[in-house]
């Protein structure tokens, strides 16, 4: 990544997918530790089940504000957006 363009549009992607990574883990931890199907979720949060196995199994989702709202909800959790400064102190 000699170019700084790229480089810049690489470490902005990748900051991204690892957003998005960390939320589908902790989802799924939680759907874990409720002891819930993936099909349970998605009865709970009013989604096809195969929106729901797809965002917690697939290799690259890209899932919807709306989806990851329902499927939290249905998990008694909420979605929080946080500065970046106060994400990087914790």
């Amino acid at each position: 990544m000699k170019d700084p363009e790229v480089e810049a549009a690489y470490l902005t992607a990748r900051r991204r997918i690892d957003q998005i990574d960390a939320i589908i883990r902790e989802l799924d931890r939680r759907r874990s530790s409720l002891d819930l199907t993936k099909a349970e979720v998605a009865r709970r949060a009013d989604l096809r089940p195969e929106v729901v196995r797809r965002l917690l199994s697939a290799e690259n989702p890209n899932p919807t504000l709306s989806t990851l709202a329902a499927v939290a909800d249905a998990l008694e959790m909420k979605v929080i957006l946080k500065p970046l400064e106060q994400a990087n102190a914790s």
